[in-house]
């Protein structure tokens, strides 16, 4: 049985129970078991299918999204790109339009009911959003704009380690409200997220992968991003200049306390980028992955309470 308990719709099939909004909402997990009842709220009697691809999450991420009704499959994670196309190809999506939402993001009323406009006509936009970041419970007026709907079959994901980003056949529109990210439940979260990220943009770095977006210094605002991260290291200053840039150009002061943590915060993460890239330089070894937490019982030794 499934319920969605803001509409009052209840379910006895175990399946979702399809909404007026004619999207597939297209989700990826890793122990989101803290986000996966407000998110499967927050879409209950809006989207017409949702779908969670799971990376074996060992706490109630799948148990929470299978007593909604959602469509669960799990994968072993390889990359952000790798797993979003393998979404978008395998999933069975019949919804007219496709929108990718990470378990820690909601679409406000406003974001809902402009997206329904979009998806009653019949032109084929791929739909930009503005996502608005979330810290310590608090709104930051920082934000930015993100393709994160398409008419389905029109998208694929560049192929990269993190940083994915949407490659779509179809005119970009804009469409007002928020998509409101609430990065982490607590700064323990954040920052353990954080040394995941920075561990995967290091080994980026060493190995000079391909980034995001092609760097260019005359091209669109994420290309010529790209082209700082390309050669951040390079700049003097470099960490003072990215907190000053994130407090006072991104507004994050605005914000009081919250606002100062959170930009000092994200000049810690560039430079933890750069210390673990720098370790592999000097070791020639990779980071090795870890699994933190309690793992099962082993039987081949005594069990105590």
């Amino acid at each position: 049985m499934s319920m969605c308990r803001d509409t009052g719709v209840e379910s006895q099939s175990g399946a979702w129970k399809a909404g007026v909004a004619p999207v597939a909402v297209v989700m990826i997990s890793l122990n989101e078991g803290h986000n996966m009842d407000a998110v499967c709220q927050n879409l209950c009697g809006w989207a017409e299918q949702v779908f969670l691809v799971d990376s074996f999450s060992k706490d109630e991420t799948v148990d929470i999204a299978l007593r909604y009704g959602v469509h669960v499959v799990q994968r072993p994670f390889r990359s952000y790109g790798d797993q979003w196309n393998f979404a978008l190809s395998n999933l069975p999506i019949s919804a007219s339009w496709t929108m990718k939402l990470d378990p820690d993001e909601r679409l406000s009323d406003e974001l809902k009911k402009n997206l329904m406009s979009i998806f009653d006509q019949a032109a084929a936009y791929a739909i930009s959003v503005k996502i608005r970041l979330w810290f310590m419970g608090r709104p930051l007026p920082v934000n930015m704009g993100l393709v994160r709907a398409w008419p389905t079959g029109f998208c694929s994901f560049s192929d990269v380690d993190v940083n994915e980003h949407a490659i779509v056949r179809a005119s970009i529109l804009h469409v007002p409200g928020f998509l409101e990210h609430h990065d982490s439940p607590d700064l323990e979260h954040w920052l353990e997220k954080q040394n995941r990220y920075s561990t995967a943009e290091a080994v980026v770095a060493y190995r000079k992968a391909r980034l995001a977006f092609t760097p260019r210094l005359l091209g669109t605002a994420f290309e010529r991003r790209m082209l700082i991260k390309k050669y951040f290291r390079y700049i003097p200053f470099r960490f003072f200049l990215f907190f000053l840039y994130n407090w006072i150009l991104k507004g994050s002061w605005k914000s009081g306390r919250v606002g100062y943590m959170w930009a000092r915060l994200r000049s810690d993460h560039m430079r933890f980028i750069e210390y673990k890239c720098r370790e592999i330089e000097l070791t020639g070894t990779l980071p090795i992955k870890r699994s933190y937490g309690s793992g099962k019982p082993d039987p081949r030794v005594p069990q105590y309470d």
